[in-house]
């Protein structure tokens, strides 16, 4: 698990329009990253 302030590990994620990004790919910005669990599932 992640502790607040430590450096996220190297990753890479489909975007909504069918691409990828990848966190290198953002190096020397700010990224905010959230997870929503329910997206897309009934309930």
């Amino acid at each position: 698990m992640l502790v607040p302030g430590q450096p996220a590990p190297a990753f890479r994620v489909a975007t909504h329009d069918g691409g990828e990004v990848a966190l290198a790919d953002l190096r020397g910005q700010r990224v905010l990253l959230w997870f929503y669990p329910e997206a897309d599932t009934p309930g």
